[in-house]
């Protein structure tokens, strides 16, 4: 059973659909890259998936377990949130906000929760950093520790390499793989980068206002879609077409 299933599912603002047709499923250890070019509706899906907005059409299931506290979710940052007057380790543990409850004090497992996810996203020597000191590539590593130390099953990031320098940008990438991979949290992702999406992610949603492809990322390299936006799957994107996308079908399960 999926984690999350879309079925014929559309999303919109005020009766206006933004994105339709999304038929797609994410299970339990996947890492689902959403891409497509601004104003294809991934924003407006990640809202959906986080029940902030129902579907105009459609359905949206969770199974296997997954509970909506099971989410952790890593929106773009503001210029005030970059701002923020608390130390790194501050950042960390009030992940664990929703589980201490009424309780006035983190307990003995949420400090431990909180260093476990500092040691293994490699920012324990900067526990006691001011957040707004650290360079981008530190505060959204510092974000993720935030968002495994909630002890999320899925986590969904909107776009967390923006502002990112390459170097940095690719660093992060092969972080966020990586805890996919050792520790198999469930990732979905929001990204403009498809080379990059092709090069870590296992399964691919690429959208232009509907559906155009849903599958594994091999898959997607071989579709018409994939030929034309993911290049050789190292370089980048070969750029968009003059044309239409041409469309694929469901991924096959």
């Amino acid at each position: 059973m999926a984690f999350i299933t879309c079925q014929d599912a559309s999303f919109g603002y005020e009766g206006n659909i933004a994105v339709s047709g999304l038929n797609f499923e994410v299970r339990r250890g996947d890492y689902l890259c959403v891409v497509g070019e601004n104003g294809s509706g991934k924003s407006t899906l990640i809202k959906g998936l986080l029940h902030l907005k129902n579907p105009i059409e459609g359905s949206v299931r969770m199974g296997d377990g997954l509970q909506p506290s099971d989410i952790g979710y890593l929106p773009q940052q503001t210029v005030a949130q970059k701002d923020f007057p608390a130390s790194a380790y501050e950042v960390v543990v009030s992940g664990r906000l929703s589980a201490r409850g009424i309780r006035p004090f983190y307990s003995r497992r949420d400090k431990a929760a909180a260093n476990e996810s500092m040691e293994r996203l490699g920012i324990a020597p900067i526990r006691n950093r001011c957040y707004r000191e650290l360079s981008g590539g530190q505060q959204q590593r510092t974000l993720i520790a935030r968002a495994l130390c909630a002890e999320g099953k899925l986590l969904l990031f909107d776009e967390p390499v923006t502002g990112l320098d390459p170097v940095a940008a690719q660093e992060l990438y092969r972080l966020i793989e990586r805890m996919n991979r050792e520790t198999g949290v469930t990732v979905v992702m929001v990204s403009h980068d498809i080379g990059s999406a092709v090069k870590y992610a296992s399964h691919i949603l690429h959208l232009k206002t509907k559906q155009v492809f849903f599958g594994t990322t091999a898959e997607y390299v071989n579709s018409p879609a994939g030929k034309i936006f993911a290049g050789d799957g190292e370089g980048g994107p070969a750029g968009p077409p003059t044309g239409e996308i041409p469309e694929e079908g469901e991924r096959n399960v």
